[in-house]
């Protein structure tokens, strides 16, 4: 694979070198209290320079100071100018950072940068590069944005031969790695690989966390299994695991496939009056999607629910409540499939 070929790091740095090019590049004073996005601009213009030595500079300067690098650090890598050596010059100058949080910071902004582009081999390239520098440095999260990308892609063979990588390089497959492969056999409705992924987290002594469950509820709504969906919903309300907001999405949109609307509405009224951030996603997801399906009386329930809530409407939910309010629509009760 192209991840595996060679590259070399042993290029010599020149102090006075560092600071000549570091003064071409900045001829305003260096702040007292400089910003990430400050950072990110001077390294954008170190790189586009060629200019190595500053960059090396700045990379350990920002840790220094207390900024991360973020995910602007990288974006002077495009797939315009990318070309090998390019890749080699900033692996030999992140290489020569200091040790530790701002060599493993800078490598894994770079792996996600490259991952963000569609280069997986790249990334796991500089992977390989990284782990001959200190292999103690590898994280399961440096791993995280290469699989992300490969299960969303459903490159799942190209997956687990990263997943084989971590294994020989002496890094253990957490959790959100295997989320990763259990969100995408639930997507796609692989239920008995997903059982295997399920099987392979009780082995290995991990517990579902909140996107575990959110993966398990997106597979039983695409089997049109709501109820099943909604078990696992009362068991995370029971257990105290925090829900996603695309958790509550797959149900309402099951519920509404099946013509459900007063189980939906009722669902939705179960989690209100907690957090009115959520209240306006799931009134409102509910709402616009009545809409779109022609649901014209059922959508000005929910909306007249949210005005009465003061629950945040867009410009043309709120638009279409107003033309349509006092038409005589009904209320809905919860008669049945409700949370409780």
């Amino acid at each position: 694979m192209s991840f595996l070929r060679k590259t070399q790091l042993n290029i010599p740095l020149n102090p006075l070198s560092i600071l000549r090019r570091f003064a071409t590049l900045t001829p305003k004073p260096f702040p007292d209290k400089p910003t990430a996005t400050y950072y990110d601009n001077l390294a954008a213009d170190a790189a586009n320079a060629a200019d190595f030595d500053s960059l090396h500079s700045l990379l350990n300067k920002r840790i220094q100071d207390g900024f991360f690098n973020t995910k602007r650090t990288f974006s002077f890598i495009t797939n315009t100018n990318f070309t090998p050596s390019f890749l080699n010059n900033l692996i030999t100058t992140i290489s020569r950072l200091n040790p530790g949080l701002s060599r493993r910071n800078a490598f894994d902004s770079l792996i996600t940068r490259l991952c963000k582009l569609r280069r997986a081999d790249d990334a796991l390239y500089v992977v390989e590069s990284m782990s001959r520098v200190d292999s103690s440095e590898l994280k399961a999260c440096t791993f995280h944005p290469i699989i992300s990308f490969l299960t969303r892609e459903k490159s799942l063979d190209h997956a687990h031969l990263v997943v084989e990588t971590m294994n020989r390089l002496g890094v253990s497959p957490d959790l959100t790695v295997r989320n990763y492969f259990l969100t995408t056999h639930c997507f796609t409705g692989n239920i008995e690989a997903a059982v295997d992924v399920l099987k392979t987290i009780e082995n290995e002594g991990l517990s579902a966390d909140t996107r575990t469950y959110d993966a398990l509820v997106l597979g039983a709504c695409k089997k049109g299994n709501v109820d099943g969906a909604m078990v696992l919903v009362r068991r995370m309300v029971e257990d105290g695991v925090p829900m996603l907001y695309s958790t509550h999405m797959f149900l309402i949109e099951a519920m509404l496939k099946m013509n459900w609307f007063e189980q939906a509405l009722c669902y939705v009224r179960c989690f209100s009056g907690k957090d009115k951030a959520l209240d306006n996603e799931l009134f409102g997801c509910l709402g616009g999607k009545l809409v779109e399906m022609n649901k014209l009386k059922e959508a000005m329930v929910v909306f007249g629910e949210m005005d009465e809530r003061g629950l945040e409407m867009c410009g043309r939910m709120r638009e279409f409540y107003e033309m349509n309010v006092g038409v005589g629509n009904v209320g809905v009760s919860c008669r049945k499939k409700e949370l409780g």
